[in-house]
């Protein structure tokens, strides 16, 4: 299995796996440790072991020991023998090879997973998600921040054993990191500790707050939203698909549980006359919670509980009703494959107790008493292999019709209200533009710059520069290349504008003035455009008044590859 090791400092893990000796279901997993030992002898590697986790693919070790008390141990150990074999290790091995090595089907796509990779790598959003939650989380489960959100920071308790849910989790790292947390990796993992998703200590956070908070997130809340027309609902939901019970002969349930495949978060924004429509999770966060707002303003407020049901369907209908399509045509195209493997390890066991058979038949007629007992299992297991073989196909084929929408669980509701405050409006841009700033930052960081935010004229006088420099970021790079940045952000698509004083700055830096552009910032998957010298490729072009509007595609067709 695999395990996470935080904080610990040393080698080696000792796992024990107690199993109870004697038993049908012990006697299924001495087979199982049987088996792997016998082909890491016969191949003289542990590489066997890397590659158990692919063999036994979309299945566990539950479902063996379940269908041990179900189906009788004979039967559950005959479908493990046609699971694993040596020749199905080596099969998957070759495979792999082909795969990776020089001319391989991976190797060929290297440069466009290259690509793939880079761009995810400048989306970084998730350390200013981190800070943002925990400066908020804090005084909501009653405890202090005392240090820097940007550095290092500990968390202390404002009431009696406010902390004591932590306690536990911050143990398992060493003394000395127990009070340095960051949201930034840091470069020894022993000297702070790293909050973020998966991270015991920010899961423990986030569910408190979830615990402590939940009943409010469903009673709901009032946000403005500076671009509305008219008020809507806001829903957050987490949905999913699952796998249900496979049947046996004459329609018997061989498993009792339904195996969840796939879940997440989605954002649904709903008018007042039904219409509804998928929208990130993230916009939210941009809004402001609306004060001394009475819902009953809103019309739409009294229709809340028939337009949730409403939601609800439109969710398990429409999303979920997508992603069950999606991964049944997933299991579908891998389907050949899968089926084409298993009767291969059929044939190869059967092979095996052919085999087995011969050399014992052999034993018997010499005079070895216990060949012959063996010999009758041996035979037993023949004679069962075909209608275990067509079982397990039989439980493949059916994989894609099991695939099926699971519950739709909502965690928040809104009301979403307009606003003709310039500051909501301000603000709004100011939250689009914090993200612009990070995935402009990310990048450049990723390629090892020092980069120094310059948007603001104490920042500026810092960086030793006027107080309005004309752009945004100052990127020092390894090679001493300078970058003066210039960062702007839309929350989706939309014509980008700049000042005279930018105009100027483009036009006397030129080759050294890039514009990086951030669209989609109010999704989960920001788009960076680079454009650098933008005097020479965009500005020149053309202008409005005092300043200078540049559509999206003018910026992607002078945009950096």
């Amino acid at each position: 299995g695999r395990i996470h090791r935080y904080g610990q400092a040393h080698d080696p893990v000792i796992i024990l796996n107690l199993v109870a000796a004697g038993t049908r279901e012990g006697r299924v997993m001495k087979t199982l440790l049987d088996k792997l030992e016998s082909i890491r002898k016969e191949l003289k590697s542990d590489k066997v072991f890397d590659v158990i986790g692919r063999l036994f693919q979309g299945i566990s070790m539950k479902d063996y020991l379940d269908h041990t008390v179900t189906a009788g141990e004979s039967e559950a150990i005959s479908r493990l023998d046609g699971t694993l074999t040596q020749e199905q290790v080596l099969a998957l091995r070759d495979k792999e090879r082909s795969l990776y090595r020089e001319g391989g089907e991976v190797r060929r796509e290297l440069e466009e997973l290259k690509d793939e990779t880079e761009q995810e790598t400048y989306r970084r959003l998730i350390p200013g998600y981190v800070r943002r939650f925990v400066d908020k989380s804090a005084p909501l489960l009653d405890l202090s921040i005392e240090g820097d959100l940007e550095t290092t920071f500990a968390l202390a308790p404002t009431k009696a054993r406010a902390i004591d849910p932590l306690l536990t989790l911050l143990e398992g790292y060493p003394d000395e990191a127990r009070d340095r947390l960051t949201v930034y990796r840091p470069e020894d993992r022993q000297d702070a500790v790293w909050l973020h998703p998966g991270e015991p200590v920010f899961d423990g956070i986030s569910e408190s707050i979830i615990h402590r908070y939940r009943t409010d997130g469903l009673r709901g809340g009032v946000f403005v939203d500076p671009y509305a027309s008219q008020p809507y609902l806001f829903h957050i939901a987490l949905v999913s698909v699952e796998s249900g019970p496979s049947r046996g002969e004459e329609g018997s349930t061989v498993e009792t549980h339904a195996t969840v495949l796939n879940s997440q978060l989605v954002g649904l924004r709903q008018t007042e006359d039904g219409a509804i429509e998928e929208c990130p999770v993230e916009h939210l966060l941009l809004l402001r919670g609306a004060r001394d707002f009475a819902p009953g303003q809103a019309p739409i407020a009294a229709l809340a509980r028939r337009l949730v049901d409403d939601a609800a369907t439109f969710a398990r209908d429409g999303v979920t009703g997508r992603l069950v399509q999606s991964h049944r045509q997933k299991i579908v195209e891998e389907l050949p494959s899968r089926l084409e493997f298993v009767n291969r390890g059929f044939d190869f066991q059967a092979a095996e107790l052919a085999a087995a058979r011969a050399r014992l038949t052999d034993k018997a007629k010499s005079g070895d008493p216990g060949a012959g007992i063996e010999l009758i299992r041996v035979k037993a297991r023949q004679r069962g292999l075909t209608a275990v073989r067509a079982r397990r196909l039989a439980e493949l084929r059916s994989e894609p019709e099991r695939v099926r929408p699971g519950e739709v669980e909502f965690l928040v509701h809104a009301l979403v209200v307009p606003t003709q405050d310039p500051e909501d409006a301000e603000r709004f841009d100011a939250e689009v533009e914090a993200v612009a700033m990070s995935v402009a930052a990310s990048w450049e960081e990723r390629l090892g710059a020092d980069v120094r935010d310059v948007s603001r004229p104490d920042l500026a006088r810092l960086a030793g520069l006027p107080d309005w420099p004309g752009f945004d970021l100052l990127s020092v790079h390894p090679s001493a290349e300078r970058r003066a940045i210039e960062v702007k952000g839309r929350a989706g698509s939309g014509n980008v504008i700049l000042s005279d004083n930018e105009w100027a700055k483009a036009c006397n830096l030129r080759e050294g003035y890039w514009l990086y552009v951030v669209f989609d910032c109010a999704t989960p998957r920001p788009r960076l455009v680079r454009v650098r010298d933008p005097f020479g490729k965009l500005l020149a072009r053309g202008r409005e008044s005092l300043v200078y509007n540049i559509s999206p595609s003018e910026l992607i067709e002078a945009a950096e590859v």
